[in-house]
């Protein structure tokens, strides 16, 4: 498993892959399961707003594509200021697979607070069966 600080740098990594020319608001996600792996994704925006890709569910897309379903570990960045958190249709996305999920919420230089899912979507919407 890779260390807090390790997933954030992967994170990092990916922002400059980015396809955000309306927002100019990069982001980079490192999503990382209970088996190790580490799935990465960015922003992919579109003219048509709405169609817009969050990097947290690209990396989602890629983790769920490989087969993986258990997540340990989210880290997400942004091109902007202070730290990015999840927007609430990625969280919700997320809360889908992992409610308790740890989420990295980082700074380009690194820096990173540590939040749970539930923390930052204390009352998910879940489906009764």
């Amino acid at each position: 498993m890779l260390s807090y600080q390790e997933l954030v740098t992967r994170a990092i990594g990916v922002l400059p892959m980015a396809y955000a020319p309306y927002s100019r608001f990069s982001v980079g996600a490192a999503l990382q399961d209970t088996r190790g792996r580490v799935f990465l994704g960015c922003n992919v925006e579109n003219a048509s707003y709405g169609a817009t890709l969050c990097a947290e569910r690209a990396a989602l897309a890629a983790a769920v594509a490989a087969g993986s379903r258990d997540f340990a570990a989210l880290a997400v960045v942004s091109s902007g200021p202070g730290v990015c958190l999840p927007c609430g249709l990625c969280r919700q996305v997320l809360a889908e697979f992992t409610p308790g999920l740890t989420i990295l919420c980082a700074e380009p230089n690194g820096a990173f607070q540590v939040y749970t899912l539930a923390e930052l979507l204390p009352h998910r919407f879940a489906l009764r069966a």
